[in-house]
């Protein structure tokens, strides 16, 4: 009807997306096309005896990346471009910047490693309690990677070394199920071989540039384990600062058991952890104390001076912390009261031995082959080299952008990888960038990796001369070291910038946040990458598919690539949908979204065309891309018709309905979403 041709036409002016930007070459009134002009300017036009190869608009004129010579002039090429001095040096950053290196530069350096060296010593002293190792195993590992990303790493901010996570992904892994030693302690071989394979993994995605792989992980993801990992540490620390024992560590049990045991709650363990807990988060406040000034009434020096202090307190808070505490302890056990609050004890002094890590163990009655070894690692040899790019990455891009320079993922995954391999030699567990430290790196000012020098060298101090005052340091201490740096991860606030941004994303955040809880956070990280990888494929099997109803045509365009999952859903759609219509004569399959046909899309394609020779109708293609347009002639597959555009198919084939009934076009369309 005439109303019908104007509301298409309206339609199209206002952008409306059911015409798939074809309505612009229907707009002919009633179809009333000049063919013989189409013919004659068309000399390639689709028949009906076989397939046919339309003339293409320059719009379709793609490079589809043909072979430019011999596979083994392609690989002789590849290696020798690849393969070079240039590149050899490329790996080494500090070559680049070194040569550059000024005062200036050192003494930003030494005041920011010195202070990330002051915040890790007491960190890794707690972390090594999550990852249920002896206190010296947080200093082991908070060493090496500072002097190896020094020379690897590409970003001048990050510091490598122990962190809440990795820690806890440790503790899964690799204490868990290690032998308990006659001392009462698990066995540490598993941690280490942990580091050296996980670093291994690094280092060969590093060289092979996968690090595309993390990509995949999507943020609601990362935030939801993240938050679920925060909350399982903080928990898994309650029962250190009560003074509580024997509480075990999954979540949900280990909540129940402590809940269970408050009555058993030590008074002097626990007065110490909350007033330790309550210090620390009034220090860290400090950090963000400023006197009121502007351009016309600037600061005084005395409140420049007072304002630099209570900064310097409020990162250094937890060296301070323990060292009050530690303090408080030696005075107790000096007037008699001993054994009143539960203390870090005796740390082996010195430096650990310099040996690769052993893959069995064998020590006493208690053996284990490396079989065994590597099947009880299991799938922490994938979980916990993909947290620790995850970890640095998300670090790296953040203080990237903020301090404006460049990362290079490709080089971070050889440093991350580098630092793991080298820190298994001395017994560390596996080590990763630290976002607190970086953040206190940041803020003191540091200019180049070289402030990890530094850092490393204040823990190898503290291993050969402090260890012995190690000793009274306070377990309720460092729980709450531990609860002040792991709070701050919980993304609360990500759940309302979801919510606005794209609901959807709020499932595999619950999901993986949930899963992680409820059956642990070495599964909940695997389940959300799952699910959010579901997510992702969905549409590419459940295409959105327009429809357009002109005459007897019936357009039909895919608004994604026609591949093996969308196949089947495609071709059984359109032929629905064309027995729905009335006197459907054509389906006209719009391409013009599709880059690529695999070989289950050409399978399909065969059977919808026989599917509509069997019901009477014919089964176009047009607007193909000559590439497409190659495979499906390839394919030589009957009763099917190659057009250039969805004019011509209408031009070709309308004026026989145009003949038989003058009417004017109906016009009918919708989406279908799914």
């Amino acid at each position: 009807m005439p109303g019908d041709n104007g509301s298409l036409r309206r339609r199209h002016e206002n952008g409306d997306p059911s015409t798939n930007g074809n309505i612009g070459e229907l707009e002919a009134p009633s179809l009333q096309l000049d063919h013989a002009h189409d013919q004659t300017r068309d000399p390639s036009y689709a028949t009906e005896q076989g397939t046919t190869e339309p003339e293409h608009s320059e719009n379709f004129d793609v490079d589809y990346g043909a072979p430019k010579g011999p596979l083994k002039q392609q690989i002789v090429k590849f290696c020798r471009k690849t393969f070079t001095v240039q590149n050899f040096l490329n790996k080494f950053p500090i070559i680049k910047w070194l040569p550059k290196y000024r005062c200036q530069d050192f003494q930003g350096d030494i005041i920011a490693g010195l202070t990330v060296g002051l915040t890790v010593i007491p960190q890794g002293l707690a972390y090594a309690q999550v990852a249920n190792l002896p206190a010296q195993y947080g200093l082991y590992s908070a060493f090496v990677g500072c002097f190896v990303y020094c020379i690897l790493g590409s970003a001048k901010d990050i510091t490598m070394g122990p962190t809440a996570i990795l820690s806890l992904m440790t503790a899964s892994f690799g204490t868990a199920n290690a032998p308990v030693l006659p001392s009462g302690e698990r066995d540490p071989t598993m941690t280490t071989v942990l580091t050296l394979l996980s670093g291994i993994i690094e280092l060969v995605m590093g060289f092979f540039k996968l690090g595309i792989l993390v990509n995949f992980i999507s943020y609601p993801v990362i935030y939801a384990f993240t938050s679920a990992a925060a909350i399982t540490i903080a928990a898994g620390q309650v029962k250190t600062l009560l003074g509580l024992k024997n509480v075990p560590s999954d979540f949900l049990p280990m909540v129940y058991e402590t809940c269970r045991k408050l009555p058993e709650t030590k008074i002097w363990d626990m007065t110490m952890g909350l007033s330790s807990l309550l210090v620390l988060i009034l220090l860290k406040k400090l950090r963000g104390f400023k006197f009121k000034s502007d351009e016309h009434n600037p600061l005084v020096t005395w409140k420049r001076v007072v304002t630099k202090a209570l900064w310097l307190i409020s990162i250094s808070a937890n060296v301070l912390v323990v060292i009050a505490t530690s303090g408080v302890v030696a005075i107790l056990e000096y007037h008699g009261l001993k054994n009143k609050i539960s203390v870090t004890g005796t740390i082996k002094a010195g430096m650990p031995d310099f040996t690769p890590p052993k893959f069995a163990i064998n020590k006493g009655n208690i053996t284990m082959s490396s079989t065994e070894l590597l099947t009880n690692l299991g799938a922490g040899l994938g979980i916990v080299p993909l947290l620790s790019i995850i970890e640095t990455m998300a670090i790296g891009k953040a203080f990237a952008r903020i301090n404006n320079y460049k990362l290079d993922p490709t080089q971070e995954l050889i440093a991350i990888g580098s630092a793991n391999i080298l820190s298994s030699f001395v017994s560390s567990y596996p080590i990763t960038g630290s976002f607190s430290r970086t953040a206190v790196n940041s803020q003191c000012g540091v200019r180049t990796p070289l402030g990890g020098i530094w850092t490393g060298g204040l823990v190898i101090l503290a291993l050969c001369v402090l260890t012995p005052w190690f000793y009274y340091i306070p377990k309720s201490a460092l729980a709450a070291v531990i609860i002040s740096a792991v709070i701050q991860m919980v993304e609360y606030h990500v759940v309302i910038q979801l919510w606005k941004a794209n609901k959807l994303d709020l499932i595999p955040f619950f999901i993986t946040f949930v899963c992680s809880l409820i059956v642990g956070i070495e599964y909940g990280i695997l389940i959300g990458i799952g699910f959010s990888i579901l997510m992702l494929l969905y549409p590419t099997a459940r295409p959105r598919i327009t429809y357009l109803t002109l005459s007897s045509f019936l357009v039909v365009t895919p608004m994604q690539g026609l591949y093996f999952p969308a196949c089947e859903y495609l071709e059984i759609q359109a032929m629905e949908r064309a027995l729905e219509e009335d006197k459907i004569q054509y389906i006209v399959l719009d391409l013009q979204h599709i880059a690529d046909v695999d070989y289950t899309g050409m399978n399909s394609l065969r059977t919808l065309a026989n599917d509509c020779q069997r019901k009477k109708m014919k089964l176009i293609l047009a607007n193909g891309r000559p590439h497409v347009n190659k495979q499906v002639k390839h394919a030589e597959i009957k009763n099917i018709v190659l057009v250039r555009t969805v004019k011509t198919a209408l031009a070709h084939f309308g004026h026989r309905g145009t003949q038989e009934n003058s009417t004017s076009v109906t016009v009918t369309s919708d989406i279908t979403r799914l």
